[in-house]
């Protein structure tokens, strides 16, 4: 790998990238020691530390103008995305920080290549990205939903199957690296949610009234699809997690453990840049003194 390319940090719910992760095996609950009340109260201050820190140095980001942050998260319904992206970055300067939510795409979009859209989005250098769904659409739900991919209009012939998802792994993989080498650091979390917790959150979309307006019944379609999106998952993270763009496997059941991690991980990160406020020449300091005389002497 190039030494240009920026490594993020390390974290026990780090992916590997030698293409051995298992989704069977990737823990959806936080440590045993890290449970309870007490671990909930010590999770919500780490994660406001947390914030506080982000918060300083994405202005260091913004100042520097050398790099751009891009966070993705893909997850199954209900598995707290929204909520970590506020929790997460709730101190940042709004100015900073960019938020894209992709949805279905227009027909115009679906005139262009899979990775067309995305790349509109991407954060200028200086700033914040959030992606709440990504370019990994493509190869989750699409994969899942056989009638998301004809409304593509490919080429004809066409590869398909498991040849067709191997390639645009491949692609993301490419559109990744060329990003990563022009500045742009990427972190991808997977909010792993248990299908039993997702039951009690989707129970409680309906049992509360508060929450009445987050209950979509397409979420329980897609809740009976779980085992191929599992399957998809496992894929894609086990192919897609490189040195340079790294997946996060983050245990989701626990959502102030959750955001701690989230929160973590984009701090250690932003610390890893070493950012430095830009240095100003001579010749400006000199001008800077010579209009702050005129402005004491008004």
């Amino acid at each position: 790998m190039s030494r240009i390319l920026f490594t993020p940090p390390a974290s026990d719910y780090q992916v590997s990238t030698d293409g051995s992760f298992r989704i069977r095996k990737a823990p959806t609950k936080p440590p045993v020691g890290a449970r309870g009340d007490e671990a909930k109260k010590d999770n919500q201050k780490a994660l406001k530390e947390h914030v506080k820190v982000i918060s300083e140095l994405q202005a260091l980001l913004y100042a520097a103008d050398r790099h751009s942050v891009l966070l993705v998260f893909q997850a199954m319904d209900a598995a707290g995305k929204d909520g970590t992206i506020r929790a997460v970055l709730s101190g940042v300067n709004p100015a900073g920080c960019q938020v894209q939510s992709f949805k279905s795409p227009s027909s115009r979009e679906l005139d262009h290549d899979f990775l067309w859209r995305i790349s509109q989005a991407l954060p200028e250098r200086g700033r914040i990205g959030v992606f709440n769904r990504s370019h990994y659409e493509e190869v989750l739900a699409v994969r899942v939903h056989a009638a998301y991919l004809e409304a593509q209009n490919l080429p004809s012939p066409r590869a398909s199957g498991p040849a067709l998802w191997k390639q645009r792994h491949e692609s993301i993989n490419e559109f990744e690296k060329h990003l990563a080498r022009n500045g742009t650091v990427i972190l991808k979390f997977f909010l792993n949610v248990s299908k039993e917790e997702q039951r009690e959150r989707l129970l409680a979309r309906i049992d509360e009234p508060d929450s009445n307006w987050k209950f979509d019944p397409g979420d329980l379609r897609e809740r009976a699809m779980w085992g191929e999106y599992m399957k998809a998952f496992e894929d894609t993270l086990r192919t897609t997690s490189t040195p340079w763009a790294p997946w996060y496997a983050i245990p989701a059941d626990d959502k102030a453990f959750m955001r701690r991690e989230v929160a973590r991980i984009v701090r250690v990160t932003l610390e890893g840049l070493k950012l430095k406020f830009p240095k100003v020449s001579e010749e400006r300091l000199a001008e800077m003194q010579r209009l702050r005389t005129l402005l004491l002497e008004e």
